[in-house]
């Protein structure tokens, strides 16, 4: 097991500049921005001139390696929603949305191919998450499922092509979003092999979903986890239960959860780690920094301090002596 850093953590900051306060703080990896525009990596380019082999050398350089692409920003726009207001740098018509969200995923795996990285982060999008219950349209889930099977089947052909994967992080608003819609969209691409998941613990908590029952269900197909912790504050859950989002301020006092560093949420890592290790996952825990009570520079320590301790470095070897034999 490793831990990993998401350099947009310091989005501000050049990529190399984060390489290094990542591995000056004890992180063993990063995963790096693939959307347009992101400032840190710019995809296109680096494909274009052939730049690949530098930028891993340089991450090497600092005794890191890349763990994985994240593309959050343009994956949305294969399936929705397409107003304006999404963060893609993408403003077309939803016909030109989708094919820029495809093509820079299309991008991000011919680069995770050329770095020797397996997976790419995104967010599977949906275009009415009203969809999810069954009124007032009986039939738009239906709608999604199809959606889903066009335009992300496309993607998912053309990434097994490059033999990189599409690591959805199931996330409220997009069509993959708790352990069921996962599963019936795995089944409605015929269990398609660069299907798989990111999973975000902190995500997973404020859905109201068992995390641990997630990694169950979901083994196998989990390549890659974001080191997040969420908090759930309970007081003011009778205001508007796990949902209640309050767009003005992810800070504010009177939200329902809250996104915090590993070890000061909710989810109890030990159990995590121990069911994702004996249904086989022994990856790397990327470190995202969305706490908006603690700064960054805290983060970065007290996450690799928290972390570290944790990490399962071998699998039980077995014992056969009078008092046990497993």
């Amino acid at each position: 097991m490793k831990i990993g850093f998401c350099v947009v953590n310091y989005s501000e900051k050049p990529l190399e500049e984060v390489v290094k306060l990542a591995a000056d703080n004890g992180y063993d990896c990063v995963e790096l921005p693939a959307y347009v525009g992101n400032g840190q990596v710019d995809v296109e380019d680096i494909l274009k001139n052939h730049k690949a082999g530098e930028v891993k050398k340089m991450v090497e350089s600092y005794g890191m390696t890349i763990a994985s692409l994240s593309n959050h920003a343009d994956s949305p726009l294969i399936m929705g929603p397409y107003s304006d207001g999404t963060v893609s740098s993408c403003k077309g018509t939803r016909e030109e949305k989708i094919q820029f969200g495809t093509e820079s995923m299309i991008r991000s795996a011919q680069l995770a191919a050329e770095l020797g990285v397996p997976a790419v982060v995104a967010f599977s999008g949906m275009e009415n998450y009203g969809h999810i219950n069954d009124w007032p349209e009986p039939n738009g889930w239906k709608y999604e499922e199809e959606q889903f099977a066009e335009k992300w089947g496309r993607v998912f052909d053309k990434y097994k092509e490059y033999g990189v994967k599409v690591a959805f992080e199931p996330h409220p608003n997009n069509v993959v979003y708790d352990t069921q819609s996962a599963l019936r969209l795995l089944e409605v691409v015929d269990h398609h092999p660069s299907f798989a998941i990111n999973l975000d613990p902190a995500n997973i908590l404020f859905s109201g979903v068992n995390i641990q029952t997630f990694v169950d269900e979901l083994r196998g197909r989990i390549v890659l986890v974001h080191a997040k912790d969420c908090e759930i504050v309970y007081h003011n859950l009778a205001k508007g239960g796990l949902n209640m989002y309050m767009q003005d301020g992810w800070g504010r006092l009177d939200r329902s959860f809250r996104f915090r560093i590993p070890g000061w949420g909710d989810v109890d890592w030990k159990r995590l780690i121990s069911e994702l290790f004996i249904t086989g996952y022994d990856g790397v825990f990327n470190y995202e920094h969305e706490d908006v009570i603690m700064s960054r520079a805290d983060g970065v320590k007290k996450t690799i301090e928290f972390l570290r301790p944790l990490m399962i470095e071998a699998p039980y070897e077995g014992r056969n002596d009078a008092l046990f034999t497993k």
